[in-house]
């Protein structure tokens, strides 16, 4: 109980395990490559080079404080604008196009003000309205200099922000104003066609991710009333599948860059949805199918931190109880060398878990020196000093990167929502006047440009598929569990723990009753389907 991390959370329970940042910080349910065409239009860069020190953009104005057209600046920076103001300085024209640091910040932050299909529809009437491209004979010239710049434009939308389009108004007025565009024009039309088939790549492969979560989580619910009914049965545990501490490493981390790299920005601020007083129009999005891939990012780590406390638990020996603790510090070292911070920390989440961390008999067999050493480097004292100071470390070896290893950057993902969390939390949406506190969105979108940049690596280490399916389908113990196996393995030491023993104990036989019942049901009522006549006297 000692390993505590009272500094993450907001208002910190007496017990607190880092497992529980995660759902601290989630508070609500939260929900590529550019046209290939011969103009000389800005192209969408790497997330990284967006944004300078400052977290500003060069959305430039020459005098130091000015303002322009709805939109203040200070310093040379855009710092705040009516909403109206925002959406016209993102839509582009004959002569001026966005800078792309603003369209991502924009479209990052503008959720929390307007829906996306409401601001595809303002785009769209700013665009044809303002162009003259809804009157019959629009001058070709003029769409001839305004159609590559919008569809640049929705090219950067659809390709950072992919599932604003899985509803489906936002996806049909993408259709109408490509159209407007594209009509009569061979070369533009094959530029929307590349756009919409990188589009559709994305959404399909997001359903098809969602289903995969699905199937996931029924064969871990299988396997679980497996193990409750006959443990014997299924009794591997991760050293008969992996003993290799490396190549565990390497599966972890294949999973960490598959999970991460379906989240998609816009996740980060969906809890902020609402949140300021100013924006209580409760129905807003209330349409608007919101993606779940950041909860599927945080089951992923509360799962590996269980299943590491599951396996040191789980065997009657204490020698082999011992070897696999030694094997987990292992692998949470390999995770750190690899740059995959996340699975480091769900790793030592786990050993520290009361279950394991009171097995002193266990714990007196183990090697802990190495295990000491990583505990240093994700101390939470100074804000995680130690953690950052590893992270900017890891973070330039990926920026100078001569091989795709070199590039693999995992966050400790509870510590990143946190930051953005409190970002948010420190500032307002709104200045006084109304305007919209675009100062702040600047250093929202700096930190998840980040995030969206370390997504993007492809794991380079061979995948083993029975190694990560047992990684996401083994059963694992819930709390309650965890503590009658630490119990049986070594005996409760005080009053406290006797009577917790002796309480988990006795709720244990209710159920191992309650589940004879329903067996016994389910039996009476296939055998009464298959003999019907036998039915009266079964019962």
């Amino acid at each position: 109980e000692s390993r505590t991390w009272p500094n993450l959370l907001l208002s910190p329970p007496p017990k607190v395990h880092i497992i529980y940042i995660l759902n601290n910080f989630i508070l609500l349910a939260l929900f590529g490559n550019t046209l290939q065409y011969n103009i000389n239009m800005p192209q969408t860069p790497h997330f990284p080079p967006m944004f300078g020190t400052s977290g500003y953009n060069n959305n430039l104005c020459q005098t130091k404080e000015q303002s322009y057209g709805g939109l203040h600046y200070h310093d040379n920076n855009l710092v705040s604008g009516s909403l109206e103001a925002l959406i016209q300085h993102l839509v582009p024209s004959v002569d001026y196009y966005p800078d792309r640091t603003y369209i991502f910040t924009f479209l990052l932050s503008s959720r929390l003000f307007i829906h996306p299909f409401e601001l595809m529809s303002k785009v769209y009437h700013l665009v044809v309205e303002h162009q003259r491209l809804s009157e019959p004979q629009a001058d070709k010239i003029r769409l001839r200099k305004i159609a590559p710049k919008v569809l640049q434009l929705l090219t950067e939308w659809t390709e950072t922000f992919p599932y604003d389009f899985r509803d489906e108004r936002t996806m049909r007025r993408l259709k109408d104003l490509t159209h407007r565009l594209s009509s009569g024009d061979e070369l533009y039309r094959k530029a929307v066609q590349q756009m919409t088939q990188g589009l559709i790549r994305k959404l399909t492969a997001l359903g098809q991710y969602e289903e995969t979560l699905m199937k996931i989580s029924i064969t871990v619910t299988d396997r679980l009333a497996v193990l409750k009914t006959k443990p014997q049965a299924i009794q591997k545990d991760i050293l008969t599948i992996c003993n290799d501490p490396f190549t565990l490493a390497q599966q972890l981390t294949h999973i960490e860059l598959e999970r991460s790299s379906f989240i998609g920005p816009e996740e980060f601020i969906q809890a902020f949805i609402q949140k300021d007083p100013r924006d209580n129009d409760k129905s807003r999005f209330s349409g608007h199918k919101k993606a779940r891939n950041l909860e599927a990012y945080v089951d992923w780590f509360n799962r590996l931190s269980y299943l590491v406390a599951t396996e040191i638990c789980m065997p009657v020996k204490k020698k082999q109880r011992a070897r696999v603790t030694e094997f987990f510090i292992d692998v949470a070292r390999e995770c750190f060398n690899i740059g995959n911070f996340n699975s480091l920390m769900a790793i030592i989440s786990g050993m520290n878990m009361s279950p394991v961390s009171r097995l002193k008999k266990t714990w007196g067999k183990v090697k802990t020196a190495k295990f000491d050493i990583l505990e240093h480097q994700m101390d939470p004292s100074n804000n995680f000093y130690n953690y950052r100071t590893a992270l900017r470390g890891a973070t330039q070896r990926s920026i100078t990167a001569h091989s795709s290893r070199e590039k693999i950057v995992i966050p400790f993902f509870s510590l990143l929502i946190k930051d953005v969390y409190f970002l948010n939390e420190g500032c307002a949406n709104r200045l006084p006047n109304g305007h919209i506190n675009f100062e702040k969105f600047w250093e929202l979108a700096k930190q998840v440009s980040e995030f969206m940049a370390w997504k993007k690596v492809e794991c380079p280490f061979e995948k083993d598929r029975k190694i990560i399916a047992y990684l996401l389908t083994a059963p694992v113990f819930n709390e309650d569990a965890l503590y009658l196996a630490s119990y049986e393995s070594e005996g409760p030491e005080n009053n406290t723990e006797k009577e917790r023993w002796k309480s988990l104990r006795c709720v244990r036989g209710i159920r191992t009753v309650h589940q004879a019942c329903q067996i016994t049901l389910l039996l009476i009522q296939d055998l009464y389907r298959s003999q019907p006549q036998t039915s009266c006297l079964l019962t």
